[in-house]
């Protein structure tokens, strides 16, 4: 058999190079991240290497492009391995993809049979359309973005003729209490400050309609947090978001869910998805703790910029060739 190494950007640009000089029916051995060459790699950038073999030797003169005749036997399913774990999806939930796909779209898979297949097999990992609880709570290490993601989601429900109330429960930051007011008054949403457990008890009775409820970004286990985080877990209708950045590396993720795990966090919120290189690190964590994702967001604008999660888009965001946010249409 003729082995090959091909070193490329991207798997599809590396799976291209295979077919032009290989052929069609070449047999993908292996697929890996390994440090770019030069001063790039030192920097940590990173490039795509796959080991790639034929059943006979290829001329060097082969012309780019030319078409082998097809084996019998058909090695599309290790190839559709070989990409999603070149894109950062683990070896396990890439074998039990590839195992749901029909040989013959397994061949050559198009990017939206892949992301339609493992989106399949993510159906667990998202909450989809639900209904809103009486008390929406947001919580979250500082700039991950809580406090614009509750105005998207208040802006959103508004222009649906839906009033939801938010309550700025952060004594700590001024800043954010006043963004959040801002916020209010362009929607035109119900607000309310609470700077202590008494004024957020008043606020939770005294409201009319589903509150979203903005939090500090600090630690459960600072004193004012718990206290605050106690107060509303006394409540029925209670569901606790947990927000994260979607550039968060898997061990940062891994610390995260354990520092918040005292708030009882009931979903997930991956913001910034237009900011991450690739959100594959999170997909192994957030299977990891299984809790479901509830939205997405992928920039600053309000409300446009934020998608309920769903299996099809958390799929998209993990195999598009840029790893960037692609909201539903």
């Amino acid at each position: 058999m003729h082995l090959k190494r091909y070193r490329k950007a991207s798997v599809r640009e590396a799976l291209r190079a295979v077919r032009d000089e290989l052929g069609s029916d070449a047999l993908v051995l292996s697929t890996e991240l390994i440090a770019s060459a030069g001063w790039r790699g030192w920097l940590g950038a990173r490039e795509v290497q796959v080991t790639a073999g034929a059943a006979r030797d290829v001329s060097a003169d082969r012309p780019a492009g030319a078409e082998r005749r097809q084996p019998d036997t058909d090695p599309g399913r290790g190839n559709v391995v070989a990409r999603l774990v070149a894109s950062g999806v683990d070896r396990a939930l890439a074998e039990s993809v590839a195992l749901t796909m029909p040989p013959a779209e397994c061949r050559g898979a198009s990017l939206s049979t892949l992301t339609r297949a493992l989106a399949a097999q993510l159906r667990g990992a998202t909450a989809g359309d639900e209904a809103f609880a009486r008390v929406e709570v947001f919580v979250g290490p500082p700039g991950v973005g809580k406090t614009t993601t509750i105005a998207k989601i208040a802006a959103q429900e508004r222009a649906k003729g839906r009033a939801l109330g938010m309550i700025a429960a952060d004594a700590f930051r001024a800043g954010a209490v006043e963004q959040l007011r801002v916020y209010a008054d362009v929607i035109g949403a119900p607000f309310k400050v609470a700077r202590n457990t008494e004024e957020l008890d008043k606020a939770l009775t005294a409201g009319r309609h589903s509150l979203l409820v903005d939090t500090a970004g600090r630690s459960p286990s600072d004193g004012g947090v718990r206290d605050l985080l106690r107060l509303i877990g006394r409540r029925r209708g209670v569901r606790t978001h947990l927000v994260i950045a979607a550039d968060t590396s898997a061990a940062s993720a891994r610390r995260i869910f354990d520092t918040y795990q005292d708030a009882r966090p009931d979903r997930l919120i991956i913001t910034k998805l237009d900011e991450a290189e690739s959100i594959s690190p999170l997909l192994g964590v957030v299977r990891e703790r299984g809790l479901p994702i509830s939205y997405f967001t992928g920039g600053q604008r309000v409300p446009e910029d934020l998608d309920r999660a769903t299996a099809e888009l958390l799929a998209g965001a993990v195999l598009r060739d840029s790893l960037s946010y692609e909201r539903a249409s």
